[in-house]
């Protein structure tokens, strides 16, 4: 056997500390659903209100990057005149 020890008990702190902050993001996802239910029964748009916040935690210049390349995209998209199909006989 080797001589190596381990030490269980601060191995054990670890887990339980880890197990402990799993149960606190639980906690705290179900907190978030509840704040989600409650915006969706006062008539806001739940899929609108976590756009809102994914682009809150952009920097100001990615987002402004990000709105600049889309509308550049949806222009380009909407001045291609789509070219027709001929019917087969």
């Amino acid at each position: 056997m080797s001589d190596i020890t381990i030490p269980g008990g601060r191995i054990r702190s670890f887990v339980e500390r880890i197990e402990n902050l799993d149960i606190e993001l639980q906690e705290l996802n179900e907190q978030k659903k509840e704040v989600f239910s409650e915006a969706k029964s006062e008539g806001f748009d739940v899929k609108i209100l976590k756009e809102i916040i994914k682009l809150r935690k952009q920097d100001k210049d990615e987002r402004d990057e990000r709105e600049s390349l889309l509308d550049l995209y949806m222009r380009a998209m909407e001045a291609e005149t789509p070219q027709k199909v001929a019917k087969a006989a």
